[in-house]
């Protein structure tokens, strides 16, 4: 098994004529990846693309040592996947258990596993005592919990998160950090606003800009970049408000 979970060469992607991402390169092997970046720089069209939504202008995109460049290609790779969208539907008489089954029967894990991992997926993000209950009755960040669920049930290689802390309070995005720290074996992208987030659970972050990483580095790298003239409370949002800034600059 190749140690490397996605890579990418050179992709391009976007809607129309309209140019989202263009020759864009990544390799990453097991850890936490974060992108952030401002609303429309691109980060939730990487994800769907990772997560074969969006099949690739140009470009190569290999998924768990599957290239990815055809229907057959994009099912193979969706078994090594577990996506969480920004918005995702679920049908609203399902019960918990109901919904993140469903998504492992979609993810084709083998059936011998299917009932053990979807209960497993959902004790850890503590929603064990809502298995019965209907996805229509849970609030708000009940349902985030179990779109997380659906996400790592089966133990994807690769995981893809999009806001996944979006409607949590404090006390569930400390438990969400230990959950992805847990998610050792797995590639995790999370694509984010919020830098403490980054700064907590990351070992990788990339700061995206008109569909393109503008810095690549570790949170560490990325708070060297602070300045004293920048916005934001902490060195880590300094370094990132500094390099968003000198992209609006030009200064590359």
């Amino acid at each position: 098994m190749t140690d490397v979970s996605i890579r990418l060469q050179g992709l391009t992607q976007g809607y129309g004529k309209k140019v989202v991402i263009s020759g864009l390169d990544l390799t990453l092997g097991a850890g936490v990846f974060g992108v952030l970046g401002p609303n429309g720089a691109g980060k939730t069209t990487l994800l769907r693309t990772l997560a074969t939504i969006l099949p690739p202008r140009s470009g190569t995109l290999e998924i768990a040592g599957q290239v990815v460049n055809s229907g057959k290609t994009a099912r193979i790779a969706r078994q090594q996947i577990g996506f969480l969208p920004q918005d995702f539907g679920f049908y609203p008489s399902f019960s918990v258990y109901d919904f993140v089954r469903y998504v492992a029967w979609l993810r084709e894990v083998p059936v011998k596993q299917a009932h053990a991992s979807t209960l497993r997926a959902i004790e850890q993000v503590d929603l064990g005592d809502k298995l019965k209950s209907k996805m229509k009755s849970l609030s708000g960040g009940m349902i985030r919990r179990a779109g997380i669920a659906a996400a790592i049930v089966g133990s994807p290689r690769v995981i893809l998160l999009d806001e996944p802390t979006v409607g949590l309070d404090p006390g569930q995005r400390l438990q969400f950090r230990a959950l992805i720290r847990s998610l050792s074996d797995s590639t995790v992208i999370l694509s984010t606003h919020l830098v403490e987030d980054v700064s907590a659970i990351c070992h990788q972050v990339a700061v995206m800009s008109d569909g393109a990483f503008v810095f690549c580095g570790t949170p560490a790298d990325l708070e060297s970049q602070n300045s004293p003239t920048s916005a934001g409370d902490t060195a880590l949002e300094q370094g990132y408000m500094n390099v968003l800034g000198q992209t609006e600059t030009g200064v590359r």
